[in-house]
């Protein structure tokens, strides 16, 4: 029997919330509208990535069928002392390149971010060296650094210097192929620096200002820790692009390749790790191992970027 003090229970009737029916069929055109980039990449991105995978397992010269090699390509490019020294030209060359790269895109962002007349034209002239061809670049550069005919020896002996055969010495090519990747992205990241650059508060340079300090204390105190984030950006790039270069050498160094396209110039000084994964698989026609060392390269590339990452990192801390 209810008593006085009991509460009438109330019953609140919950109504299902009804679920679209059909929505692939609703939306179909938009999903086909998407469609092209995934097909794609699935046809040429994952699909590729995966086969190589497969084919690093094998022995296969690109026409006949496969023998299973298991992991014994992998065993070989460990002690391959070829592949070794084609990542430490890779690693010389990208160090030779990528310090003095960001050094001048970073004077050249802050340059750009206090012009205030003509900056559009110096972004577009800044930025005009990314656009060009690499091959055409590489030809130009290959005139600069001829030992007879070039401009660069034509100013050491204007200063009274000996001529250096820069691309038949082992370090004259490094210093060429980097300084052709210098040129090549500087101004690439220095349109970056200068999107950073703007992002920073001007207050912050006024508040110094007011402070008593000067311009080399703003850039350290404020520019640098502020664009950090941006800096380790660039680095990252730098790092994945300067590790997989190939047209550079290849098209600077090919007129003084004796054996083969792909060899890096005399002494293979400039053979870097993706020239000799072309080396492998085209002139020697040994994919299964050229597939090894693609991967090889892959892993390299991102153990040096993580470390970077890291060490950048670390130092912002603290």
């Amino acid at each position: 029997m209810a008593t006085a003090l009991e509460k009438p229970r109330v019953t609140v009737e919950r109504t299902a919330t009804p679920r679209p029916r059909g929505g692939l069929r609703k939306h179909w055109h938009l999903y086909a509208a998407i469609s092209p980039f995934y097909l794609l990449f699935l046809g040429f991105g994952l699909i590729p990535v995966g086969f190589s995978l497969y084919v690093s397992f094998h022995r296969w010269d690109g026409l006949g069928s496969m023998e299973w090699a298991g992991l014994s390509q992998y065993r070989y490019l460990l002690g391959d002392s070829d592949f070794w020294s084609s990542v430490g030209n890779t690693i010389l060359i990208w160090a030779l390149a990528t310090f003095p790269m960001i050094f001048l895109a970073m004077v050249t962002a802050v340059m750009l971010n206090s012009a205030v007349r003509f900056r559009n034209v110096y972004r577009f002239a800044y930025f005009l060296p990314n656009v060009t061809s690499v091959v055409a670049v590489a030809i130009i550069f290959g005139s600069v650094f001829s030992t007879n005919f070039g401009l660069v020896n034509a100013l050491l002996q204007a200063f009274g210097l000996d001529q250096v055969a820069w691309l038949n010495t082992p370090w004259g090519i490094k210093v060429a192929v980097a300084t052709l990747m210098t040129w090549q992205w500087t101004g690439y990241n220095a349109i970056i620096f200068l999107a950073g650059l703007q992002t920073i508060p001007g207050e912050l340079y006024e508040a110094a200002r007011m402070d008593g300090a000067g311009p080399a204390q703003t850039f350290f105190r404020i520019t640098l820790p502020m664009m950090r984030p941006v800096l380790l950006f660039v680095l990252v790039v730098s790092t994945v692009t300067g590790l997989q270069s190939f047209s550079e050498p290849q098209v600077l160094l090919q007129t003084t390749a004796n054996d083969s396209t792909f060899s890096g110039g005399p002494g293979h000084a400039g053979r870097t790790m993706v020239l000799y994964f072309f080396q492998q698989t085209f002139d020697n026609n040994d994919f299964g191992y050229g597939a090894a060392v693609a991967w090889g390269i892959f892993l390299v590339v991102v153990l040096f970027s993580i470390v970077n990452w890291r060490l950048l990192q670390r130092r912002g801390e603290e």
